[in-house]
């Protein structure tokens, strides 16, 4: 049984969602999504979505809350959008942007150029005396988390000082290091 797949999701004023047979569109403020789907059904309302499954195979359950999951991050992306916050630790870690490209030095020989998507708005905000933050943000999350994840595979967190680019509010083990 899936909890998450069995959960209605509310429509927001300003939504549209269009079900057609084999794909999904949910236009809004922000901008058009679309998502094919296979194994499962979408009953509407005037203000909700519920998705139910066509089967009971093991495939269609699975496939349940992972459409489920994906349809409410649709709608609440044109609604209201996704925001990512990346905090570049170290000792002369420095970034910025003109337009969509971003420039990058994490310690390196050479700074790091990054074309990020279209789609994506980036902005990066350095006060005196603050670690360098890069705010993403887009209606579509799967886009914002893959731009996050590139950009900290730059230079993930090390745990003994954590110095890295991190992500805003991320817990990082820390080390001991040598004992004396």
């Amino acid at each position: 049984m899936s909890r998450i797949g069995n959960n209605p999701i509310n429509i927001p004023a300003g939504v549209t969602v269009d079900i057609q047979a084999d794909k999904v569109v949910v236009k809004g403020k922000l901008g058009e999504l679309e998502q094919e789907y296979a194994g499962v059904s979408f009953e509407s309302s005037s203000d909700t979505i519920v998705v139910k499954r066509n089967t009971e195979s093991k495939d269609h359950k699975a496939k349940h809350g992972l459409y489920r999951a994906l349809l409410a991050n649709m709608i609440e992306g044109v609604s209201a959008g996704f925001v990512k916050e990346l905090e570049l630790v170290g000792v002369g870690y420095r970034a910025s942007n003109q337009g969509q490209k971003l420039d990058l030095a994490l310690g390196f020989s050479h700074n790091i150029l990054l074309d990020v998507a279209p789609e994506v708005k980036v902005e990066t905000i350095s006060e005196k005396g603050k670690n360098p933050i890069i705010k993403l943000s887009s209606h579509d999350k799967q886009l914002v988390g893959f731009v996050a994840a590139k950009i900290r595979s730059f230079r993930p967190p090390e745990p003994y000082k954590g110095k890295g680019v991190k992500f805003i509010g991320e817990q990082l083990r820390r080390k001991a290091g040598k004992s004396a």
